[in-house]
Order: structure tokens, then C-alpha cells, then sequence
């Protein structure tokens, strides 16, 4: 359980994945996975479809990763959600500052 970054320089991006429970205790693991990487990508995917679950923290740290790579929604897409989780980001409006899908 994690959070896990891989580069792919191929699609000039990086995957950040999430595994299990995503709240505060991933802050740093998170926040690293992309500032570690900002130099190899301009472009981020956040996979949650290992994630059961995200807190108002988790909505959080997807900000500052927005805020980290300028307010360019097509710079940051956020798939493999499940049901809860979709849910959760839609009534936040995540899907009006992110592409999700």
C-alpha cells in the first residue's frame, strides 16, 4: 500500500499510483512523486484504481499538484477510479479542474 511514481518517457508523463487508502498519511509520499519528477515530465497521470478510498486530504494534495503544474486541466488527468471514489471527486467538482476518466 502507497503511493508509487514511474516515468514514461515515451508519452512524456508520469503515473503516480495509488494504492489503498489515500489520506494524509500519503502526503509526502505523494508530494514526492511528483516534485521528485518534475523535471521529467510535464504531463501527470494519478491511477486510482488500486485506491479504496480518498479523504478531503487526498483532494488536497490532487490541488497542489494542480497548483504545482499550473491550472492547465490537460496536464493532470486522474483515472481508474472506483464507484466511491468517482463519487467523491464528483461532488467535490474535481471533474471541472481535472480531466478524469
Amino acid at each position: 500500500m502507497g503511493v508509487t511514481a514511474r516515468s514514461d518517457a515515451e508519452k512524456s508523463q508520469v503515473i503516480i499510483s495509488v494504492d489503498g487508502r489515500f489520506d494524509f498519511s500519503q502526503h509526502k509520499a505523494f508530494r514526492e512523486a511528483y516534485k521528485d519528477a518534475s523535471g521529467k515530465s510535464t504531463k501527470f497521470v494519478v491511477d486510482l484504481s488500486d485506491a479504496s478510498y480518498l479523504d478531503s486530504s487526498a483532494l488536497g494534495m490532487l490541488l497542489l499538484l494542480r497548483e504545482f503544474v499550473g491550472a492547465d486541466p490537460k496536464r493532470v488527468r486522474i483515472t481508474g477510479a472506483n464507484e466511491d471514489v468517482a463519487r467523491v471527486l464528483k461532488i467535490a467538482n474535481f471533474d471541472k479542474l481535472f480531466t478524469v476518466g
